[in-house]
């Protein structure tokens, strides 16, 4: 299992980003898959991530509203469109898959800052 993410970069505020993990080692739609972000001297937190059994989705309540999780099946690949993007975006995401229950496997990231 490999995860591989992209499309991180430098954006002015109100900018938006779409950043994609492309997995390999498994299909897509079998597992469970999201984001994280990490901003340095913060807390990881979780914001968006896509059920594999009714493609339900969740967001953290800090981005519901801009940013929208979606998979790309042919391409085996998690997107994630970020849009009206805010100083406080500024971080490391990274995409993560629970591979059995409790075993997760993520990517190496890919930074987003977001400044005028």
């Amino acid at each position: 299992v490999q995860l591989q993410a992209s499309g991180g970069g430098l954006v002015q505020p109100g900018g938006s980003l779409r950043l994609s993990c492309a997995a390999s080692g498994f299909t897509l739609g079998d597992l469970p898959i999201g984001w994280f972000r990490q901003a340095p001297g913060k807390e990881r937190e979780g914001i968006s991530c896509i059920s594999n059994s009714d493609g339900g989705t969740y967001y953290a309540d800090s981005v519901k509203g801009r940013f929208t999780i979606s998979r790309d099946n042919a391409k085996n690949t998690l997107v994630l469109q970020m849009n009206s993007l805010k100083p406080e975006d500024t971080a490391k995401y990274i995409c993560v898959t629970e591979i059995t229950e409790g075993t997760f496997e993520q990517g190496q990231g890919t930074q987003v800052t977001v400044s005028s």
